[in-house]
């Protein structure tokens, strides 16, 4: 109870909510680590996604790959990059882009396979080449799972971000670290419950993105479920 009442105390101290290290600071710091980390990881593993779930090919080579990167200790690769790379920000970007890439890799395969396979044999046979297939018919129907997988990723790197204090003053981690080395619990606390705040607020807000998605990927069912609805 004391260790909650501390942690009250140390997140309505005015004190923690202004200067270069306060509260706001870090967590815009949070949200761009994250942020750069999903585009980075999102350039890379969605492209690869789809042209595999688009050709049909390499489901094996989705499962190895995604199974291998999410079988690697982040604080492992953290530490080796930072020893390789010094102490900085890359360190732990590269590590949680590797995090990052299985979920983004998987939605997007997924997403284009789940598809019927008569429509993007439909559009094709109407003449589309194999760019317009993906853009305009695979991609707008995959829409919901592609969202969903980037939504996983979201979570697992926000949560991961907290890492990055390991090798840099960056970030809500910073408050966890800082705690557990002067054993302030009540700021180790209250940086654990800033982290769960961002998740939960990025999850509502996915959440709804891809809802919307799936109205985007099935307009017929809202156009029904609108029919259906009596006067």
């Amino acid at each position: 109870m004391n260790l909650f009442s501390g942690m009250i105390d140390w997140l309505t101290d005015a004190g923690n909510w202004t200067g270069s290290s306060a509260i706001p600071d870090r967590l815009l710091q949070h949200i761009g680590v994250t942020l750069l980390v999903l585009v980075v990881a999102a350039v890379i593993a969605l492209p690869v996604g789809l042209v595999i779930g688009h050709t049909r090919r390499g489901a094996g080579l989705i499962g190895a790959v995604t199974g291998a990167l999410r079988a690697i200790p982040t604080l492992g690769l953290i530490t080796l990059f930072g020893l390789a790379l010094g102490i900085g920000l890359q360190a732990p970007v590269l590590a949680i882009i590797v995090l990052a890439i299985p979920s983004l890799l998987a939605g997007a395969y997924s997403g284009v396979q789940s598809i019927n396979p008569a429509l993007p044999q439909a559009a094709r046979a109407i003449g589309m080449r194999p760019w317009q297939v993906v853009l305009t018919v695979e991609l707008p129907l995959a829409l919901p799972v592609i969202v969903g997988g980037i939504r996983a990723a979201t979570l697992q790197v926000v949560a991961t971000t907290t890492l990055a204090a390991y090798t840099s003053d960056t970030g809500l981690g910073r408050y966890i670290f800082a705690g557990l080395k002067s054993r302030d619990y009540p700021e180790m606390l209250g940086g654990s419950v800033l982290v769960i705040a961002l998740a939960l607020v990025l999850e509502v807000i996915l959440a709804q993105c891809q809802r919307r998605s799936t109205r985007i990927a099935d307009p017929g069912r809202t156009v029904s479920s609108t029919s259906a609805t009596p006067r």
